[in-house]
């Protein structure tokens, strides 16, 4: 399924009632069909104010939202809710009934749409194995570790077979190992569902992980949208920038990481796409135009269905003007970091 919004704009009384805060200011955005897309942005950046409306929790001050083509954000209370049937969707803090079991947390959006019992149960045990907790059917929630509760809670999303499933900020509380794991389920998902996903999150590792599609969402505003490789080599707003650079700051030698190991110079940045990260650039680049260069950086980050080589590197000395013109004439992006 197809989103398409129209201008949305939504404000709210501030805290102290005294003025309104414009959460989402006149965003105009297409998320395609089955795919996993992604909305990004810091705390209060408005990512979480946009995935009310976009999901028809909130009717937006101004604007349209379209499923498909067909505009939802006007349906009428009983239209709304038969299409709310449709959307998935799954959250931070899981919002599981601790008083029922894993099986009975599923079943629940099935009970209260009047499916029969028989196929409640069959659609039950469909669902835990394909979440991989077959074993875990009787289990009480306080039972359950935080990734066993995440995905319970993605089962009971699918429970009613959705067309499009929205994760606001789903992995936040979960380990590094565990949000792999969830990632994984959810791509796993969306390709045998065929499945519209939308990730709302503020951490650019899971854009990296999961998403085809990105758009970068900053004081109510879209600041920048693309394809998530082309956002890695290229990211042309500063906000998109200081994103990717935090990746694995806190983790410099992990597998998916930039490792650092100079924290003086590194005046360049380099990004290097799949086609040239095994060929001998610097190497040619150093003969050609009599430059040195020092690497105080370098490793590659690996997106869903490719990777970007990155280098901090300082360049001197020789022709170097013509030598950062040469890098990018080989279809090397280079930026002067800090800029």
């Amino acid at each position: 399924m197809e989103i398409e919004l129209r201008n949305l704009k939504k404000s709210y009384i501030s805290a102290d009632k005294k003025s309104t805060v414009t959460a989402v200011n006149d965003i105009s955005l297409k998320i395609p069909s089955n795919q996993i897309f992604g909305i990004i942005g810091r705390s209060g950046a408005g990512k979480s104010s946009l995935v009310r409306l976009v999901s028809m929790m909130e009717h937006p001050d101004q604007g349209q939202v379209l499923y498909d083509g067909e505009r939802v954000d006007n349906l009428s209370e009983k239209e709304l809710i038969l299409r709310r049937r449709r959307i998935g969707m799954i959250f931070q803090n899981f919002n599981l009934f601790s008083s029922r079991s894993a099986a009975e947390n599923i079943a629940y959006p099935m009970e209260i749409c009047g499916v029969p019992k028989e196929k409640i149960a069959a659609r039950v045990d469909e669902l835990l194995a394909l979440v991989e907790l077959s074993d875990r059917k009787d289990a009480r929630i306080s039972t359950l570790s935080g990734g066993q509760k995440q995905r319970i809670a993605i089962a009971r999303a699918l429970a009613n077979e959705p067309d499009v499933l929205f994760c606001d900020e789903a992995t936040s509380a979960l380990d590094p190992q565990t949000t792999k794991s969830i990632l994984d389920l959810i791509r796993k998902i969306q390709t045998r569902m065929n499945l519209t996903v939308v990730m709302i999150t503020h951490q650019m590792e899971v854009v990296r992980d999961a998403c085809s599609q990105v758009a970068v969402i900053h004081n109510g505003s879209v600041i920048e949208t693309g394809n998530v490789k082309e956002i890695f080599l290229s990211p042309k707003s500063p906000v998109t920038k200081e994103f990717i650079s935090h990746i694995n700051s806190d983790a410099p030698t992990s597998e998916n990481g930039i490792v650092r190991w100079s924290q003086d110079g590194g005046e360049y940045e380099l990004s290097f796409p799949q086609d040239q990260q095994g060929a001998p650039v610097l190497s040619h680049l150093a003969k050609k135009f009599d430059v040195e260069f020092n690497i105080r950086a370098a490793g590659v980050q690996k997106l869903t269905d490719s990777t970007v080589g990155k280098m901090i590197v300082d360049i001197y000395g020789g022709q170097l003007e013509e030598a950062v013109n040469y890098l990018r004439s080989q279809g090397i992006i280079v930026e002067k970091v800090g800029e």
